[in-house]
């Protein structure tokens, strides 16, 4: 099958080609080590070099190739050098689906990309795009909600936003839920003196932390408040910080504070086995409601213990390890779930799924959408990789 990849670079505090990182890296990726024939159109949102760029695995039995183009070019607009290098892209390759993944702006474009070649169509949405400042303006919403009604098919990224859109717009498209998943060669349980060894932190401290975007959105500051407390408390316990964050974040500091600023993807799973305990901080709001942190995977695969607050898919994901949770945006919620866990150290037992098996997954519903029927060869490569 052909399959066309449509998304924006930057995502997740990351770039998808620099970093090589993330659900429309890895997912179209593992679909190219299926046996289907993948290309991707990514529209960067900051200016980065538009040439061609093939990835592939490390093994090489899989690439893709990438064409970024830049939203902007000096001051003016780039989105009539955007359409016209999708129109060119699409004559010559001609795919089966156009997958229009990353936020409404490109469910919107794919959609009408897709009408005028008369491809297949199937709209991701792996966040709830309604709470992104993107759909506040004039005519954004209607045309997303229409764009993703159109569509031939709907991907999710979780359960609980599959049933919201599918009650709330209403959708009656085929639909289905695609995990994000991890990469299971860098996410594994790792010596924990080891790892802490190689970051430079305390060998014998008590070491919470957080991986993943710091600032307000993700209510930070109540884990922030919380360490507070309980630094107090025990002065063997230090706070370990990796992720992006808003140059407005007010960040703590002080000799118990280690700070990595942003991590390569490579390196977060050193950071998490570095931990004692690992924290999701969300706020209750229209996007903490309906995410689900990439993180909680990661971690879990690490095999670290972490507290989460009580909300979106957490409450799905833990729903057998009540300890897990505090109250959203309550830092003494928070700094009491920590003192529990720090004692029971209870890792949850949940089995994270690997890019193969998401991609596997969504290769069959592609497959459905557009009644492409593979060979043997190609299904025993999916049925291995689920």
């Amino acid at each position: 099958m052909r399959i066309l990849v449509l998304t924006k670079r930057q995502y997740m505090g990351k770039d998808l080609l620099d970093d090589r990182f993330g659900r429309f890296r890895e997912l179209p990726l593992e679909l190219a080590r299926l046996g289907h024939q993948v290309h991707g159109l990514c529209l960067s949102y900051r200016p980065r070099n538009e040439a061609q760029v093939i990835d592939c695995t490390a093994s090489r039995d899989g690439q893709v190739e990438w064409q970024s183009v830049n939203l902007m070019r000096g001051f003016l607009p780039g989105l009539p050098g955007y359409f016209r290098q999708a129109r060119q892209l699409i004559s010559e390759f001609q795919p089966d689906i156009i997958w229009a993944c990353s936020d409404a702006y490109h469910a919107i474009l794919g959609s009408r990309l897709a009408r005028e070649f008369h491809c297949g169509l199937v709209i991701d949405l792996y966040d709830n795009f309604e709470a992104f400042s993107a759909t506040k303006l004039p005519g954004v919403l209607s045309m997303f909600r229409g764009a993703v009604k159109k569509a031939n098919g709907v991907t999710f990224f979780s359960q609980r936003l599959a049933d919201h859109v599918m009650q709330t717009y209403p959708v009656t498209n085929p639909h289905a839920v695609i995990l994000s998943g991890v990469r299971k060669d860098l996410f594994y349980p790792r010596d924990t003196s080891t790892c802490r060894r190689d970051l430079t932190l305390p060998a014998a401290a008590k070491i919470i932390g957080v991986a993943g975007a710091l600032d307000s959105s993700r209510s930070i500051d109540t884990l922030f408040a919380a360490f507070a407390t309980l630094a107090e408390e025990n002065p063997e316990l230090h706070l370990a910080l990796a992720g992006a964050r808003s140059p407005k974040q007010k960040m703590p500091s002080g000799p118990r504070i280690h700070d990595f600023q942003s991590l390569p993807h490579e390196r977060v799973p050193i950071f998490l086995n570095a931990l004692d305990l690992a924290v999701i901080c969300y706020r209750r709001s229209a996007q903490g409601e309906y995410s689900f942190p990439q993180k909680a995977y990661e971690i879990i695969a690490c095999g670290v213990p972490m507290v989460a607050a009580a909300v979106g898919s957490m409450h799905e994901l833990l729903k057998d390890y009540p300890d897990c949770f505090f109250e959203p945006e309550d830092s003494m919620s928070l700094a009491s779930a920590i003192r529990l866990q720090l004692e029971k150290k209870t890792a949850a037992r949940i089995d994270a799924p690997s890019w193969a098996d998401s991609a596997a997954h969504l290769s069959r519903f592609f497959e459905k959408i557009s009644g492409t029927q593979f060979s043997q060869t190609q299904r025993s490569k999916i049925g291995s990789a689920s």
